[in-house]
């Protein structure tokens, strides 16, 4: 495996602090979600901070390489074209799923509209592997994977965390993006401890770090990116940094920004701890074995160990009993089907109102109308909603779904705002390329002619 780029310290760049960060000093790369980016007008902050020679990272969040579903060719090439107009060293996405259903299951195709877990067993390892493997052979440029912070536990895992990274790096060569601030989440929600997890990694295969804040509530632990990074979360970074000098280290904030002296003090701390563990690095010849090197790895993937022999086609049925298991789960999340067996009835509650919040408060930036036109009224209709129609689209489908079924249901009730309302849908709505199938044309056709009422 070849050394990964070293990157040095950086932060999410994100438009509501673009202009912060460009005067931010010992800023030597940053991360912008891909899916925000149009390779043809990327914004003049990251080309201003590409002429300085500062790094730039693509970061994935829908390609769902956890999903039992092949990734699709066009998610791939659009990673592509940002990595390429950015001229990053590497791209990276998550181990993840994000929907489910569909031709594997005959069943609904169902949107998370947010990173759930995939369980760590034989079968969704051999998925991921694939999935992985193809998505490396489409990318111009390495791919690094990140491991998640998870409010739910699969039932019947059959590997710790570590164990199943250090296989599915063993089997694919893919490099890792370690978020500390996950293995943090996952010791307080699921009671795994971060300290073992990085025992098991194969630390040779970190490109970067993700460090990031969140906060406690009755016990669970919510991966915001909205606080201040905690003191717990600097403890695990210094505990990585002491086995292995991480090639990057990078500060993510999403949402509740502070001022800019805020940031630099995060990423000066960061800096403090990295500078403090390096003194009690170990050495690469002092590190210990993974738990699933030379013939243990073997042993464990049910195949000789090296990457290239794990290269044969997952079998349908691996897919589909894993597409079972992630409709099921997703369906409970979002549609108040039955939770499924195994599950911690409590706690997928929390994780399902999670989602519905998070539909609720990105409908309400890709859609900036829809609160300013319904008020106080936006959230609880829109949670409402939420609770019996899943999301099947992305964000700003759901927005135009959202406020059909309000104005078909009469709502709102005050005249004047339910005209400012339809006004908004009908526009927006606009003209989209006729379907193939004669009833939904009539069905399109009928809710329009309705809401034109």
């Amino acid at each position: 495996m070849t050394q990964p780029k070293r990157l040095g310290t950086g932060i999410g760049w994100r438009p509501e602090i673009a202009e912060a960060v460009e005067r931010m000093p010992g800023i030597d790369w940053v991360e912008a979600v891909a899916e925000n980016l149009c390779p043809g007008h990327l914004p003049e902050s990251l080309l201003r901070l590409r002429e300085r020679g500062v790094t730039v990272v693509p970061h994935g969040v829908s390609l769902g390489l956890g999903g039992a579903d092949r990734p699709e060719e066009s998610r791939l090439a659009a990673l592509s074209e940002r990595a390429e107009a950015l001229g990053s060293p590497l791209v990276t996405e998550h181990i993840a799923f994000v929907r489910a259903g569909g031709a594997l299951t005959a069943s609904p195709s169902l949107e998370a509209g947010h990173l759930l877990p995939v369980p760590r067993t034989r079968d969704a390892l051999d998925v991921l592997c694939e999935n992985v493997r193809i998505a490396q052979e489409a990318l111009p440029v390495p791919l690094a994977v990140e491991n998640i912070a998870a409010l739910i536990s699969w039932p019947g895992e059959e590997m710790t965390e570590g164990q199943f990274l250090y296989d599915l790096v063993d089997r694919t060569g893919v490099r890792l993006l370690i978020d500390v601030a996950n293995l943090h989440t996952n010791h307080v929600n699921r009671g795994e401890d971060p300290s073992k997890a990085l025992g098991e990694l194969p630390v040779e295969a970190i490109a970067y770090v993700h460090v990031a804040g969140g906060f406690e509530r009755d016990g669970v632990w919510h991966d915001s990116h909205a606080h201040p990074v905690p003191r717990q979360v600097l403890d695990i970074l210094a505990d990585l940094a002491s086995r292995v000098t991480p090639p990057g280290v990078l500060l993510e904030r999403d949402e509740n920004f502070p001022d800019p002296g805020e940031l630099e003090r995060e990423l000066g701390a960061i800096r403090v701890t990295l500078t403090k563990a390096r003194a009690r690095v170990v050495t690469p010849s002092e590190t210990p074995a993974g738990p699933y090197s030379g013939e243990a790895a073997a042993t464990a993937s049910g195949t000789p160990g090296a990457a290239g022999n794990h290269a044969a086609d997952v079998a349908v049925g691996t897919r589909q009993r894993l597409a079972l298991g992630q409709a099921a789960l997703l369906s409970a999340l979002v549609a108040g089907t039955p939770v499924p067996e195994g599950f911690d009835r409590g706690r997928l509650g929390v994780q399902a109102r999670a989602l519905a919040t998070k539909r609720a408060d990105v409908v309400a930036k890709v859609a900036v109308e829809l609160p300013e036109i319904l008020g106080d009224a936006y959230r609880p209709a829109f949670l409402a909603y939420a609770g019996g129609h899943p999301m099947s689209g992305g964000y700003r489908r759901d927005a135009l779904d959202f406020t059909e079924y309000m104005l078909l249901a009469g709502h709102p009730e005050d005249a004047e705002t339910r005209r400012r309302l339809r006004a908004w849908w009908l526009e927006r709505s606009g003209p989209t390329p006729p379907s193939q199938r004669p009833t939904a044309r009539l069905a399109r056709a009928t809710r329009r002619v309705l809401l034109r009422r």
